[in-house]
């Protein structure tokens, strides 16, 4: 086990810096399950169009299901799901196409819900809305920064969303690169995070450099603001199997080890826009 190493002081970069520019942009059109990688997204109000619109309701439980509880949904994340064409801002969301490694399904089957029932062996419904109060269970497996312990416990998902806590989340490839440099032997793959955007810093930044942008607006392209609220600490998700990349609690251990389960930022929208690779990052004003 690597050491715990102390995390360097980052500087808050002046007001109209060009910080990075957008690396990759990513939307989970199903909770849960693995999403679509996007050259372009339209960003809203609620977040970027057509993210978590769909989620699996468990009927024995009455809660969401979420990978965050793997006892019961790790096999979300060996399923895909893409729009069969694209979702409009405001408009309810169009049909998806749900791949499990079983089969192939459109949401907009009658049977799609039976037939994901069948797969998962206990009833579950697909929604694209969430029942009022609706909440899902979440598992913190034995990693010792934290403050619970190998427990599931519920949590309440914001009003009329699937999102856990925020409309947005993104990463950089500096935090990436910060924890491959602490704990070479891991892999930190970026899917790992489910981020909706990736973020390449400027050339010769590094480390955990997007806390500093804590309290900032940053301007994304021509039009969308996003305020930054706060650092995303990390869960059981991005230690499980997903895609090529194999289960691995360490991921999770050495996060906490060296920048206290944190990786990544929350964000919400301030103006809604459109966003593209290789827009520009500019950090526009801090409160």
């Amino acid at each position: 086990m690597a050491e715990r190493r102390a995390v360097p002081q980052i500087e808050k970069p002046p007001v109209g810096e060009r910080v990075g520019q957008v690396e990759a942009i990513w939307r989970y059109p199903v909770k849960s399950m693995l999403g679509e990688r996007l050259p372009t997204a339209s960003i809203g109000r609620s977040g970027l169009c057509g993210d978590r619109a769909y989620a699996l309701w468990d009927h024995d439980t009455g809660r969401v299901a979420s990978a965050k509880n793997p006892r019961l949904w790790k096999d979300l994340l060996s399923c895909s799901a893409r729009y069969v064409e694209p979702p409009l801002s405001g408009k309810a969301p169009p049909a998806v196409a749900i791949t499990t490694p079983a089969d192939t399904m459109l949401s907009s089957d009658p049977e799609v819900s039976a037939r994901l029932s069948d797969w998962l062996e206990r009833p579950v419904s697909l929604l694209d809305q969430p029942p009022e109060g609706a909440s899902l269970d979440q598992y913190w497996p034995p990693v010792p920064q934290r403050a619970f312990q190998d427990v599931v416990n519920e949590l309440v998902l914001p009003s009329g969303t699937f999102f856990d806590s925020c409309p947005l989340h993104a990463i950089t490839t500096a935090t990436l690169e910060r924890l491959r440099t602490l704990e070479p032997e891991l892999d930190f793959a970026v899917e790992r995070f489910r981020p909706n955007l990736l973020i390449q810093p400027e050339s010769g930044d590094s480390g955990f450099l997007e806390e500093a942008w804590i309290g900032c607006t940053l301007r994304l392209g021509r039009e969308l603001r996003l305020r930054v609220d706060d650092g995303c600490p990390r869960c059981v998700v991005t230690t499980l199997s997903q895609g090529d990349l194999p289960e691995d609690l360490e991921i999770l251990r050495a996060t906490a080890r060296h920048n206290k389960v944190v990786a990544g930022i929350r964000l919400s929208v301030v103006t809604p826009g459109e966003v593209q690779v290789g827009d520009p990052v500019v950090l526009e004003s801090e409160t």
